[in-house]
Order: C-alpha cells, then structure tokens, then sequence
C-alpha cells in the first residue's frame, strides 16, 4: 500500500512526466457548437399545479411571507409523489410551485451531481485501459490559474482518485473535488454529453471557488492516470474548449461589489454556469430510479458505480471514515448538506430516514434537490427547490440569509411535504431495503 506522502524519487519521476506533457499536441477539441439534444428530458411537470400553493397556503405561520414575496425570492419548488403498483414500479405524479426554466438562478454546488455521473461515465469509456473510479489520478498545471495534485491525504493511502474526489462532493460539497472532476472531463465533453441527453438549456462553464476569466475555465489540466505499480495508464494533455455557446442575458440583483467597489445595477451572470430547477430534478430522478428515464437520457456508468454514489449522496460527514469528516464534528454535522427537511439541524438525525441529494448555496441563492426515503413508515418522495435569500438585492457582500430565511425554508417545506407523506394512503408500501447502505463508520463495527 502506498504511504501517506509519495516518495520523493516517484515524486520526481512524476512532476518530470507533467513537464513533459505541456509539450504534448492537444488532441482534436469537439465540434464548435454544441449539438442538437437527441432526447428532451420529460417535462411533465403540468399535474395539479395548485396543489403545493394550496399546501404553503395552508401553513401560513412557515409561508405567509413567502408567498408575498414568491417572485423577489425567486422561489421555485417541484414535488414529486411516487406510488408504486404491485410489482413494485413507481409511478410519478409532479407537482410544482412557480416554477420557470426561463427565471434564472445561480445553482452553484449543484452542477456537480452531473459532473460526477459525467466522469464515472467517462471511466466506462476508458475501462479498456483498465482505469476505474479507484485509479491513481495526477493532475498537472500548463495554464494560468491552474494548480497540481500529486497527493491527496483525505484518502486512505494518499493517493487522488476519481472515487476519493466524489465521496468529498457527496458529502460535503467540496469545491477543489469538483474543479479536478472539471478538469478531467473539460468544458466540451460535459457540455455535449448534457446536450446529448436532452439538457439543452445547461451550461457548465466554470470552476468554483477560484476566480478564473473565461479563457482560464476553459483549459484544463493535464492529468494522467497510474497503475498500482506507476505505470502509465493514461496521459490525457491539457485541453481547451472551443465550444461557442447560445447568447444569454442572465442577471441579478440591483447592485453587487467588485473589487471592493460597490457597482449599481444588475450582475450579469451570463458567463456563469446555467442548471434550472427542473434539469436538476430529473438528472437526480435518472440515477435514483434510471429505468423512468429514456435510455438516451441515462448516464452511461455501471450499477457498481450507481450504489456507489447513492452510498455517498445519502452518507452523513459524521459517518465518514475517509476523509476523516466524523473527526471534524465542529465543522461538519448529520445534516451539513441537508437542507430540505433538516436545515440548520446540528443534532443526530432519525436513522430511520435518509436523503439522497445535491445542496448548493452561493450568491444568495440556496438550492436542494432530494430523494427522501423514511425505512419505517414506507415513505419515499422527490422534493427539489430554490430560495433567493438576499432581501437588500446587492451582491458579493457576504450578507445573505441563509439561516435567517434560507435554512428554515428548506427545513419546513421538506416537514410539511413529509407530514403530507405521512398521511397520504398508498395501495402498495414500497420495499425500500434497496436504498439501504452499510455506511463507513458502521463497516467498522
């Protein structure tokens, strides 16, 4: 087993295979314009379109004001009942509350579900050279405002993987895990791919957390992918995306800081990366259930990799071995990413509930999409909405509220939805032992 902190002759030998890839001519980028979508995803989201206002209106004391202030906050929610027959199929009734693709929000930490079912279907691809998610993955630098990975100590022998970065994003929405994720696939294929499957209106565009100019966002690392013994699997060189994207006019606010200077008007977010309510929802539906979804539409990864990332989507930080989140209980807690249902929670979550999802919170926006299962009471929905939580309108000046109106949303609408739930009668209770994990901490028991 390799140490924590490579030894320094491989260290070496490895920065001396990076210098020499910058030299390496880049392959062949996609094609210029992103194609035509080969499936539309289903937007059958039209099936009692009252009933979530009749829901919110009739708990006032939680949504009072926020009905008021639907359109300023920018509150978009899509609640899907599932009922099962007796074979056990689902069947999916969507319901939504003022939800429109074309009112755009920042998703921030949520474009990066679809990152990681993009590389583990970009492992698939490359299975033939024998690189799977546990592969040794060294990323290089050839570009400005790139960094190098030769070590990643959260792991278990210090070694970067694909299967390492995704347990980070799962967890707890790390950001660095997400950009070496960025920059393995690059801009072309993840935008293709999401294209190709009936995402047409997403764009992923950027890193996160490193503030990059659009040139930057488009190159991507070197990386190149090691056997157990260090011998190369694959040098894959930096790359740059060609790809000429539809215009936008996206923007918010009525005044946000740059440079320290506050600017009046509006920030244009159209150079920013692009995920609606909807096509969140249903990429979350597509891995939760794929068989609902077209063929065309599903990521292309195994059903090993599929448990996988249900494991760790729904795997509380508490519960981690590696990395070692459960020993950093200041910083993360059970409900960390789990918004919807839980919000500001800091105590031990009910065992007897899981939830599978994507938070994301940044410029003021928060957002959750979740698949909720209750074990005991043989309750399992889908539940996903966005709040605008920034009452003076200006950006960039870290005063959201996130706690004060965020958090305490997203923890009542998710009560009341399972209250709903709860009451609801179903002909057939769902058998549930399929989205029932060993979680780390418990193996070691």
């Amino acid at each position: 087993m390799a140490s924590k902190h490579y030894d320094f002759l491989i260290f070496i030998v490895l920065m001396t295979v990076f210098c020499s890839c910058s030299t390496t001519k880049q392959p062949k980028t996609m094609e210029n314009n992103i194609e035509k979508p080969t499936a539309e995803i289903a937007t059958d989201l039209d099936h009692s379109t009252g009933f979530l206002e009749s829901l919110l209106k009739n708990n006032p004391l939680y949504f009072d004001q926020i009905l008021k202030d639907k359109k300023q906050m920018n509150i978009q929610i899509i609640y899907t009942e599932i009922n099962r027959d007796k074979n056990g199929s689902p069947e999916f009734i969507n319901h939504h509350f003022n939800l429109n693709k074309d009112r755009y929000f920042y998703p921030a930490s949520t474009v990066k579900l679809p990152v990681v079912l993009l590389a583990l279907q970009r492992l698939q691809e490359l299975k033939d050279k024998n690189i799977n998610r546990n592969t040794t993955m060294l990323s290089g630098a050839d570009f400005s405002g790139q960094s190098n990975v030769f070590n990643d100590p959260a792991t278990v022998d210090g070694r970067p993987t694909i299967a390492g970065y995704i347990k980070k994003i799962l967890m707890v929405s790390d950001n660095d895990a997400y950009n070496r994720l960025y920059e393995f696939l690059g801009q072309d294929y993840i935008n293709t791919e999401l294209r190709r499957k009936g995402y047409g209106d997403v764009q992923i565009l950027h890193r996160l957390d490193i503030f990059l100019s659009e040139e930057e966002n488009r190159q991507t690392n070197p990386v190149i992918f090691y056997d157990s013994i260090n011998n190369v699997l694959l040098n894959q060189p930096g790359r740059r995306s060609n790809i000429k994207y539809a215009e936008r006019k996206d923007s918010i606010g009525k005044g946000y800081y740059s440079r320290g200077k506050l600017m009046e008007g509006k920030m244009d977010f159209s150079k920013k990366n692009r995920l609606g309510l909807a096509d969140l929802h249903h990429i979350l539906q597509s891995i939760v259930f794929p068989e609902s979804v077209k063929k065309e539409q599903r990521f292309n990864i195994t059903e090993d990799d599929r448990q996988f990332v249900l494991k760790y989507m729904s795997q509380y930080p508490t519960e981690a071995v590696y990395p070692p989140y459960a020993d950093e209980n200041k910083k993360y807690w059970p409900a960390y990413c789990k918004f919807l249902l839980f919000g500001a929670t800091m105590e031990k979550l009910p065992d007897n509930i899981r939830i599978f999802n994507k938070v994301g919170d940044a410029y003021g926006h928060m957002i959750d999409a979740a698949y909720v299962v209750d074990l005991k009471n043989k309750i399992e929905f889908f539940l996903s909405a966005v709040i605008y939580c920034n009452s003076d309108g200006i950006l960039n000046d870290d005063k959201y509220d996130y706690e004060t109106v965020g958090k305490p949303f997203m923890k009542n609408l998710g009560q009341v939805i399972y209250d709903h739930e709860l009451k609801r009668s179903r002909k057939f209770k769902p058998d549930l032992l399929q989205f029932v994990f060993t979680y780390d901490s418990q193996a070691l028991k």
